[in-house]
């Protein structure tokens, strides 16, 4: 199926494109609209593209939804998904004990390390030991913030939040924070960059916490809604099975990011 993505500018929300039925139920798919890439980046035109604009819209195919993508600023996802203003989150969204007190979620549909990075004439690691003394940027309301708060306050100097990761990118590459923690794939999309490669480096990845961390990214959805999970885990596993997560996947990865089996699944 192929990526199509068009602005309705009237409604201030993106259609994902497939063929669905005129009787398909439809589903609003909040995301944050920020340059989150491979996951999410803007083209030209100004259209949403990425792995995960790719895999919402195969898993809303195979579901047989009728899916629109509706942006949402990343910390009012929750709240407009509790309020009924969106009907799901697909939007990198870790699967934690803590946001689970307030929706609940589908399997995962991937899952990757946490990495830390910093500028090129820094040596240290992503320890509590090796981030003494330094400023290390966090984006708000992410799983990456409770992190670095719970492991590396009392050794960073400060914890600094910022409400995108390209603020937090920005901000390292101008030398106003000494590292950065986020996701290793979108990390690694950034040192790719011409900025990235000028300033940066790869630090290491955090040591694993399954209670903060989680076990990977899932679909959002409001507390209860048992029926949508449902439809949304048996398209991951759907295709899984078919091969189209594998298809989507080799555009964007030399290796499967769904990450290992665990009970979580």
């Amino acid at each position: 199926m192929k990526t199509f993505l068009k602005t309705a500018v009237a409604a201030a929300v993106i259609a994902l494109g497939g063929a669905f039925s005129a009787n398909a139920e439809q589903v609003k798919v909040g995301f944050s609209p920020e340059a989150y890439p491979p996951f999410y980046s803007q083209d030209a035109s100004g259209n949403w593209t990425g792995w995960e604009v790719e895999i919402v819209q195969a898993i809303c195919g195979a579901a047989k939804l009728d899916c629109v993508l509706t942006p949402i600023p990343w910390d009012g996802l929750i709240p407009a998904l509790k309020t009924n203003k969106i009907d799901a989150i697909m939007n990198s969204m870790s699967i934690t004990a803590e946001r689970e007190k307030e929706i609940d979620f589908s399997g995962k549909y991937y899952n990757t390390p946490t990495a830390v990075i910093g500028p090129k004439d820094q040596k240290y690691d992503a320890t509590p030991e090796g981030l003494k003394g330094k400023i290390l940027g966090v984006q708000v309301s992410t799983v990456h913030a409770a992190y670095a708060k719970k492991h590396f306050t009392g050794s960073a100097a400060e914890i600094k939040e910022y409400q995108t990761q390209d603020e937090a990118n920005q901000d390292l590459v101008a030398g106003r924070i000494d590292g950065t923690q986020a996701d290793s794939i979108a990390l690694d999309a950034f040192l790719k960059s011409e900025q990235g490669q000028a300033c940066c480096d790869l630090k290491g990845y955090v040591a694993p916490d399954l209670e903060v961390l989680g076990p990977g990214v899932g679909a959002g959805v409001r507390k209860g809604d048992t029926e949508l999970a449902g439809k949304i885990n048996a398209a991951i596993k759907e295709i899984r099975a078919d091969g189209k997560y594998a298809e989507i996947t080799k555009k964007y990865f030399d290796f499967d990011i769904y990450g290992e089996d665990t009970q979580s699944n």
